[in-house]
Parts: structure tokens; C-alpha cells; sequence
């Protein structure tokens, strides 16, 4: 049986807490060996829960030969300096999305994991929950005819004042937190060269950074596209697919509980009907897939590449109001 996966945490974040590390912990791939923190007493409470190693500074996590992966829950911000310092350190890296802020240094990490041979993925956790890949063969076996149009939104309700998310120097704003999840839903559906031909971004009251916005995309084969995100609403999960023949309707989409039975209703004209799909923990998903792909040498997350071009489309197509 294959050694399980050393992975080093590189910070304390609410999501490392609440999701990856019980994923990591109970997944049998990998283990958790050490958390770092620039604060020793945040690093030593964590790391006592999981019974691992607590590390002061996130460098000294780098140059420690038991950690073979790194997962990095750091700020926005933050990514792109502390995942290139892990790969150039021979880590493999789970990162929070977006995996920067920027293509070009999203392009240049994914070229910088392929020539070390470290596997690179970004913590999109949804794609790994088997509720798309129904959704996909339904629309292969087409339930909905010819696909013509394509809609996603994600909303959440304000956070504290304080809160990573709405800091500007961090990497905060609606687009990089939630922007990221409809907009890869169209990327996984539509695949590649999706092209932005509006978009709007929000600055709600009390807020440094956008909170809001939407934007309208077409696919290379016409088929048209609309999403929304926000950090100031009441909280929205959800996406649709049209046809010529049918539609497809998922809530609960993006971030659904482990013990979330989800339901897809499909519409092929003769009536709506709901297909239950079997909970599953996509975090759990998450970590077994990262922990293949490491052990498998290496396998970039290629998709991040389109999702960051998306990103980059959109906010330099939208007017920043408020």
C-alpha cells in the first residue's frame, strides 16, 4: 500500500479548521504532520486536535524534510508567493482559489510545478463531487437537446468587518471569493474559450472591495452565459442549463454539507421531475484526488489557466461602481 501523503498546513484559516483538515486527517492518502503558524500558540492549538507537530513560520514548514505537500489557506493575496516558495522547496500544493490574482503568475506557477514534476491544484473543491458528473451524462445522453444557454450564482451573507474577504490588501472582493465558483461551473461545462462580453462589479455600502457583481460570457459555440457573486446577500448556491429541449437545475451546488443529498431537476419537456444524488463530502474528494495526483508525480490543475484568464476578462471588463 502506498504511503500516505505528508502534509504540512500553512496557517490557521477558518476553512482549514472547519473542511481540509478533517478531510486530510480522516482521508487513508494522507496524513497530517505538521501546522505552521506565525503565531506559536495558534500553530501548537491546532496541531494538538490532529496530534501532529505545531512549526513556527511558515518557511520553517518549507525546509522541513517530513513535509512532503504543503496546503495553503493563506490570503488571497498570499498565494502566489508562499505556493512558488513551496514548489521551489520540492512541496506538493493544495492552494484556496484563486490560485493568484494575476494569469501571468498563475501561468507561471503551473510551468514552475510541471518542471519540478510537483503536482499543483487549486482547493476548487465542487468539480470533485460526483453530483456534476450526473449532470454531465445527462446532458450527454441529451436531456436538454442542443445546450443554448448557461447560468450559475453564488452569494453569501457579510462578513465581519475585519474579515480577510473584504480587505483589499489581502486579495479581498467578491470576484476573487465567490466570482470563482460560477465562473469555473462554466469553465467544467462549456470548456475552454469562454469569452467575457460584460461585466459589472459592485461596491456596496461599508465595503473597500467589490461586493458584488455579474457578468455575461459566450461560448465559442454560441452559447450564451450568466453568472453573479456577492459578499453581501442572502446566500444563493445554485446553476442552470437550457436546451432546445429541456433544462437542468442544481441548488446546493458549490459548497454543500457531506451530508447533503443533493437533487438535480431535470425538465425535458414532459414535466420537472428530481433526481436524488448520493451525499458525498467533497472535501474528502478533494484531498484523495490531490494526493493521487502527487503520488501519480505530478499533474498540474491545467483548468486554473482558464479560470484565471476568466477572471482577469472580467474584471478588466467591468467598471467598479460604488
Amino acid at each position: 500500500m502506498t504511503e500516505p501523503l505528508r502534509i504540512g498546513v500553512m496557517g490557521c484559516a477558518d476553512i482549514a479548521r472547519r473542511r481540509m483538515l478533517p478531510a486530510i486527517a480522516r482521508a487513508p492518502r494522507t496524513e497530517v504532520v505538521a501546522v505552521a503558524s506565525r503565531d506559536p500558540a495558534r500553530a501548537a492549538e491546532l496541531a494538538d486536535v490532529y496530534g501532529c507537530r505545531a512549526v513556527h513560520g511558515y518557511e520553517a514548514l518549507l525546509t522541513d524534510e517530513a513535509v512532503e505537500a504543503v496546503y495553503v489557506p493563506l490570503p488571497a493575496a498570499l498565494h502566489a508567493e508562499w505556493t512558488e516558495a513551496a514548489l521551489l522547496a520540492g512541496k506538493h500544493v493544495l492552494v484556496e482559489k484563486p490560485l493568484s490574482l494575476r494569469r501571468e503568475s498563475t501561468g507561471r506557477l503551473v510551468e514552475l510545478a510541471r518542471s519540478q514534476r510537483l503536482a499543483l491544484m487549486e482547493n476548487v473543491m465542487f468539480v470533485h463531487h460526483g453530483l456534476h458528473a450526473v449532470v454531465r451524462k445527462l446532458l450527454d445522453e441529451g436531456a436538454v437537446g442542443e445546450l443554448r444557454g448557461f447560468e450559475a450564482h453564488f452569494m453569501v451573507p457579510r462578513r465581519a468587518q475585519d474579515d480577510i474577504r473584504r480587505r483589499p490588501e489581502l486579495g479581498g472582493g467578491a470576484l476573487w471569493d465567490t466570482g470563482v465558483y460560477p465562473l469555473r461551473a462554466a469553465c467544467h461545462f462549456l470548456g475552454p474559450g469562454l469569452e467575457v462580453v460584460g461585466a459589472s462589479l459592485v461596491r456596496g455600502s461599508g465595503h473597500q472591495v467589490d461586493s458584488a457583481g455579474s457578468a455575461l460570457l459566450v461560448a465559442p459555440d454560441g452559447t450564451g452565459v450568466h453568472v453573479s457573486f456577492g459578499l453581501d446577500h442572502a446566500y444563493c448556491s445554485t446553476y442552470a442549463l437550457w436546451g432546445t429541449g429541456g433544462s437542468i437545475t442544481v441548488g446546493q451546488a458549490f459548497t454543500p454539507p457531506a451530508d447533503h443529498r443533493p437533487v438535480i431537476r431535470v425538465d425535458d419537456g414532459s414535466g420537472p421531475r428530481d433526481l436524488l444524488v448520493p451525499p458525498e463530502d467533497q472535501a474528502y474528494n478533494t484531498v484523495m484526488a490531490f494526493a493521487a495526483a502527487a503520488r501519480a508525480g505530478g499533474t498540474p490543475d491545467g483548468v486554473c489557466l482558464e479560470q484565471a484568464r476568466l477572471l482577469d476578462d472580467v474584471r478588466a471588463a467591468a467598471s467598479l461602481r460604488g
